[in-house]
C-alpha cells in the first residue's frame, strides 16, 4: 500500500489565553499567563487557589439558548474550536466529499460538571427530575458527535479516552487513518471542561494540584519549586488532510504530520515509569515512523505538567529517546501559559507547534526561576526564541501509563 502524506490545513482553539488560534498564539508570544483565582467553583473549602479558566466566556455569544441546554461545556468548546478550524481550512461541499471527513476528537473525562449537577438533582429532588439530556451531555464521545452533527461530517467519528494523552492519540490515529487511505480529511483534537467541585476535589485529594499562593508560581514546569499542576479547560482542533486532496483545492498548509508513536508504561495508575522508559519508547516509535534521526528534531513541546515526577521522568525519557541529541534540542512546556487542559492538552499544544513552525519561533517555558538538576534540558526559559523550525515533536503522557508522541515538520512541497 502506498502511504499518503498528511498535512494540517486548519486550526481552531479556545483556552485560558485566547478564544481563537490568533489570540492563543499572540498569548504565547506575549508570555501571557492564563492562570488566576478559581471562579467556576466555590473553592472556600479547598486548598487549591488557582485554575486556568476560559476568560469571560458566555455561551450565548456562540449558541442559542436551546442549544446551550443540550451541550455540556466541553462540547461547547469543541464546537467553537472545530468551527474555527473548519472555516480556516476552506473546506466546502464543493471541494470535499463530506462522507470522507472523519471526526477524531477526544475528552479525557467528558461532561464531569453535568455528571456532578445531575447526581445532585437526583439526590436532592428525585429521579423524575434528572434531565433527559443527562446522558448525551455527559458521555465522553459527545464533543466528537456534536462536531460531526454541527459540520455535517459523515466519515468515521470516534473519541479516544486515554486521560491526558487523549488528544494526541486522536491526532495520531487520525494521521494513520488518512495515511492509509481511510479518510480524506479528519477533524482531530480534544476538548475538556472538568473544573467543577468533584473534579477539583478528586485531583486535589490525590495530591496532583499545586497549592501555590502566587499565580505566577503555580504552573512552573521543570522548575525545582514545582509542586503540582493547575487544572485548565478549553479545546484545540486541527484539520488533517491528505496532501493531494489539499493541493487540489488550493489549501493553505501549516505543516506536515510525519510521525506518531504510542506506548504504555504498564507501571502505575497515576505515576509515570520512574526511568521514563514508556514515554521514551513512544518518542522512539514516532521518530521511526517519521523516518528521521533524533538529531533532526529542533523542538519538543513537552507534556511538562509542573509535577515533580512528570517533569523529571519526561527529562529522562527525552534523554533516552534522543541520546546525545537531547543536549541540543529545545524543549518547553506551554502549560505555564494555559495550565493543564487534561484530555484537551495535546490538541492545543499540537496547534501551538504548528504555529511555531509557521511563525519561526519557539514558545518559552514562562515563570521559570529555579533550575532543577533533574530537568537539565534546554527548556527555553522565559523568553521567546527565534528559530526556523524544521521538525517538531509534541508529547502527551496520561494517567494509566498512556504515552503518545507526534512529529510534524515544515511543509516544503
Amino acid at each position: 500500500m502506498v502511504e499518503k502524506r498528511v498535512v494540517i490545513t486548519g486550526l481552531g482553539a479556545i483556552n485560558p489565553i485566547g478564544k481563537s488560534t490568533k489570540e492563543t498564539f499572540e498569548g504565547i508570544k506575549e508570555k501571557r499567563c492564563g492562570i488566576d483565582k478559581i471562579s467556576l467553583v466555590n473553592s472556600e473549602n479547598y486548598k487549591t487557589l488557582f485554575d486556568a479558566e476560559v476568560k469571560d466566556y458566555d455561551p450565548l455569544e456562540y449558541f442559542e439558548v436551546k442549544q446551550v441546554k443540550k451541550l455540556d461545556r466541553s462540547s461547547q468548546f469543541a464546537i467553537i474550536a472545530a468551527k474555527e478550524a473548519f472555516e480556516d481550512s476552506g473546506i466546502t461541499t464543493e471541494n470535499t466529499d463530506f462522507e470522507r471527513i472523519g471526526v477524531f476528537v477526544s475528552s479525557g473525562i467528558g461532561g464531569l460538571s453535568t455528571l456532578q449537577n445531575q447526581c445532585e438533582v437526583n439526590y436532592e429532588k428525585g429521579n423524575n427530575r434528572v434531565s433527559p439530556m443527562f446522558v448525551p451531555r455527559s458521555i465522553a464521545n459527545m464533543p466528537a458527535g456534536n462536531i460531526a452533527i454541527e459540520l455535517g461530517a459523515k466519515g468515521e467519528s470516534i473519541s479516544i479516552v486515554s486521560a491526558c494523552a487523549s488528544s494526541t492519540h486522536a491526532i495520531g490515529e487520525a494521521y494513520r487513518s488518512i495515511k492509509f487511505g481511510y479518510e480524506d480529511v479528519i477533524i482531530a483534537g480534544g476538548a475538556e471542561a472538568s473544573i467543577c467541585g468533584v473534579g477539583l476535589a478528586g485531583f486535589e485529594n490525590m495530591k496532583a494540584l499545586t497549592h501555590a499562593t502566587d499565580k505566577n508560581r503555580a504552573s512552573i514546569p521543570f522548575d525545582k519549586e514545582r509542586s503540582g499542576f493547575v487544572m485548565g479547560e478549553g479545546a484545540g482542533i486541527l484539520i488533517l488532510e491528505e496532501l493531494e486532496h489539499a493541493k487540489a483545492r488550493g489549501a493553505k498548509i501549516y505543516a506536515e504530520l510525519i510521525g506518531y508513536g504510542a506506548t504504555s508504561d504498564s507501571y502505575h495508575i497515576t505515576s509515570p515509569s520512574p526511568d521514563g522508559e514508556g514515554a521514551a519508547r513512544a518518542m522512539t516509535r514516532a521518530i521511526e515512523d517519521a523516518k528521521i534521526q533524533p538529531e533532526e528534531i529542533d523542538y519538543i513541546n513537552a507534556h511538562g505538567t509542573s509535577t515533580s515526577l512528570n517533569d523529571s521522568c519526561e527529562t529522562k525519557a527525552i534523554k533516552k529517546a534522543l541520546g546525545d541529541a537531547s543536549k541540543k534540542v529545545m524543549v518547553s512546556s506551554t502549560k505555564g501559559n494555559i495550565g493543564h487542559l487534561l484530555g484537551a492538552a495535546g490538541g492545543v499544544e499540537a496547534l501551538i507547534c504548528a504555529k511555531a513552525i509557521e511563525e519561526k519561533i519557539v514558545p518559552p517555558t514562562i515563570n521559570y526561576k529555579e533550575p532543577d538538576e533533574e530537568c537539565d534540558l534546554d527548556i527555553v526559559p522565559n523568553e521567546v526564541r527565534k528559530a526556523d523550525l524544521k521538525i517538531v515533536m509534541s508529547n502527551s503522557l496520561g494517567f494509566g501509563g498512556h504515552n503518545a508522541s507526534i512529529i510534524m515538520k515544515k511543509y516544503e512541497g
